[in-house]
């Protein structure tokens, strides 16, 4: 059963959802998604309680007055779970919303327990996408459903080179103003987590595809070396939407993970 949460937290209205039973796992999202592009993992993380939410400017979620630092977004986590009780949760978060995990894990350290970190990078130094793809990923129309079907292989790489028609199926969108797409994106200018990742303590998960054209391979490779407790998993001819159109690769991976399996393969970094 999904129970919808209208929540007001740092004075912002967050529209946030959870379903299914177990422990609680929070899911931070990629900086223009709505909570309802988590779908396709969501149906493979059998035995955990789901949170997810629509960030402050996305989809139902108010738009802030001002824009937000990434340590103001880390708290929007931190507030949900006070909002619904809990103490901590296993936190996930993909592209962007990898740094808004990042982070949570630095600010809030004791309401994280395990940490996943897909298809992001570290901010600041890191090695930058592929120009062309950035540039996709902004265009105006970037995610107008025809356009999409032309140009997601070269905006996201990996299955939809193959399979654009996924990349419309997971009815993806822009923010409703550009106001709100600003204010996201300012969280990430000065923005680096480079020194300060050997402070992150948790066991952590390093989930990337070797054909991420928005955030290069070699970034998950540094993050896993610096995070004392990492393990990197790449999955061969994955994308930067790994997470969502290959989710049945990837949920029991992710799931045997926050369950402790000591199986689940720890790359060279």
């Amino acid at each position: 059963m999904v129970c919808d949460h209208q929540l007001t937290i740092r004075g912002l209205r967050i529209h946030a959802q959870s379903a299914g039973e177990g422990a609680p796992i929070l899911l931070h999202s990629g900086i223009f998604s709505e909570m309802h592009h988590w779908g396709p993992l969501i149906e493979h993380l059998h035995g955990f309680r789901v949170i997810t939410y629509d960030a402050p400017g996305i989809g139902s979620s108010q738009v802030p007055s001002s824009p937000m630092s990434m340590r103001g977004l880390a708290d929007i986590g931190a507030g949900i779970l006070d909002h619904l009780g809990l103490d901590s949760a296993h936190v996930l978060g993909v592209s962007f919303g990898g740094a808004v995990a990042q982070q949570m894990a630095l600010s809030h350290p004791e309401r994280v327990d395990r940490l996943i970190l897909a298809s992001t990078s570290f901010g600041g130094p890191a090695m930058p996408g592929r120009l062309s793809s950035l540039l996709r990923m902004m265009h105006p129309r970037g995610y107008h459903p025809d356009r999409l079907a032309r140009s997601a292989g070269a905006m996201f790489g990996g299955r939809m080179r193959t399979e654009p028609g996924l990349a419309a199926n997971l009815k993806m969108s822009k923010p409703g103003s550009l106001r709100a797409a600003a204010f996201r994106l300012s969280a990430l200018a000065g923005w680096t987590s480079l020194h300060r990742l050997s402070s992150i303590r948790h066991e952590t998960l390093v989930l990337c595809g070797d054909d991420d054209p928005v955030t290069p391979h070699v970034n998950h490779r540094v993050m896993a070396r610096l995070i004392p407790s990492a393990r990197l998993h790449t999955v061969k001819g994955g994308g930067h939407l790994v997470l969502l159109d290959s989710a049945h690769e990837v949920g029991p991976l992710i799931t045997a993970f926050l369950h402790g399996n000591k199986r689940v393969e720890l790359q060279a970094a």
